[in-house]
């Protein structure tokens, strides 16, 4: 039977992913435990067998409300938006009420009580010894003026730290004075992740096994503003599903297969981490983290003894008429790879990127269904070398529905 790439359920599960229920899906969250729950069901649905694992994540940042900045100097008030003018960074102690203090910059000579304007964190020894009452730090914004949100990162200091739009960060300088109110509303909270696994069947004894990832995990809503993560990485996780269940039919009995949904990507991989001793030795893993606008070609990563799942990658690419470029891929497959799997990441952009613009309209239907077919032919290729020949569908057989 010829497979059929579904367009239309590809989309439908970035939708849903995105959707206000799961609450941009943050590690440790109701929303995030509720789509893992949702996957686990997804995956049933297509014949695989679910189990899901927990395993503790520290040090994630947390906004608990919305965080406040103004300033003021003569005539000029400036009021920002969060997100668009100022966020948070990561370093930053908790300032739950806003303060207000005088402006400094970095060459003043008093710094006591006041809000330092500095290019970087440099000065911060100094601002804690002098009693500052937080530091302000430029930071750039992406193409659509958003200030992409982090939640884990560098350990927490010892005074606020408010990353500040450059533009108002050097309009505040050629002023040189003024007064501030801030808060920032930012802790450190522990929480449980949980990786959802389906396996659809077990490899044979000495025979190959692949494995399929895909982080659901986002960085979660601000107390007032969704961040819908539909690219990063509902988009992943579409394609994953998609994969899976057009490879389930087509594989050798011998071939193994399974999926893996990961939790807590966004807070250093954790899931993977948790997950990837775990794997049988010399399993493939093909991980997709971004498949929502193709743009020049997909970025690709090779680690651990990935020889052959690269050759398949590439005659794939060329077949499937889908051009793969070398490029860094910091997401779920460097944990497998360190784990001595032969691993590859997979990524076909991330419009929005962590931002309230990261919206499921703006996941291409094309792009999702490119990713699949890409996915599933390396796959079937992958077959071809093992025990027991397959016959590979053409480029043009991997249809397209919706």
């Amino acid at each position: 039977m010829t497979p059929t790439v579904s367009g239309s359920r590809l989309k439908s599960t970035v939708a849903a992913l995105a959707a206000d229920r799961f609450a941009g899906r943050r590690v440790g969250t109701p929303g995030g435990r509720a789509a893992g729950r949702w996957l686990a069901g997804q995956l049933r649905a297509i014949g695989a067998s679910v189990t899901t694992d927990e395993f503790p994540v520290a040090g994630v940042r947390e906004l608990y409300r919305t965080p406040e900045f103004a300033w003021s100097a003569g005539s000029t008030h400036r009021r920002g938006v969060h997100r668009r003018n100022f966020a948070e960074h990561l370093v930053s102690a908790d300032l739950p009420a806003p303060r207000t203090g005088e402006l400094a910059v970095a060459d003043s000579d008093e710094w006591r009580a006041k809000w330092v304007l500095a290019p970087d964190l440099g000065v911060a020894a100094r601002a804690r010894f002098e009693g500052a009452a937080g530091l302000l730090v430029p930071r750039g914004t992406d193409a659509e003026g958003w200030m992409p949100k982090m939640i884990a990162g560098p350990p927490v200091g010892a005074l606020p730290v408010i990353a500040v739009r450059t533009g108002l960060h050097d309009e505040m300088a050629r002023a040189g004075s003024g007064t501030v109110t801030a808060s920032m509303p930012l802790r450190t909270v522990e929480v449980i992740g949980s990786n959802v696994h389906g396996v659809l069947r077990e490899p044979a004894a000495g025979s190959p096994g692949v494995l399929l990832t895909a982080h659901f995990d986002g960085v979660g809503d601000d107390p007032q503003q969704r961040l819908p993560a539909a690219a990063d990485n509902a988009s992943g996780v579409a394609v994953v599903l998609e994969a899976a269940r057009l490879l389930a039919p087509l594989l050798p009995d011998h071939v193994g297969l399974a999926a893996s949904l990961l939790d807590g990507e966004e807070a250093g991989a954790r899931g993977a981490a948790h997950h990837a001793p775990n794997v049988r030795s010399g399993t493939y893993v093909l991980n997709v983290d971004g498949a929502a606008q193709l743009g020049d070609g997909a970025a690709v990563e090779a680690g651990g003894p990935a020889h052959d799942l690269l050759a398949a990658l590439d005659q794939t690419g060329r077949e499937t008429g889908v051009p793969l470029r070398a490029g860094a891929m910091p997401s779920d497959n460097r944990r497998y790879a360190a784990a001595g799997l032969p691993a590859i990441g997979i990524g076909m952009g991330m419009p929005g990127y962590q931002t309230p613009a990261e919206t499921a309209d703006r996941v291409e239907t094309a792009t999702l269904v490119a990713a699949t077919r890409l996915v599933v032919a390396t796959v079937l290729r992958l077959a071809v070398h093992s025990r027991g020949l397959i016959a590979l569908p053409h480029k043009d057989e991997l249809q397209r529905e919706g």
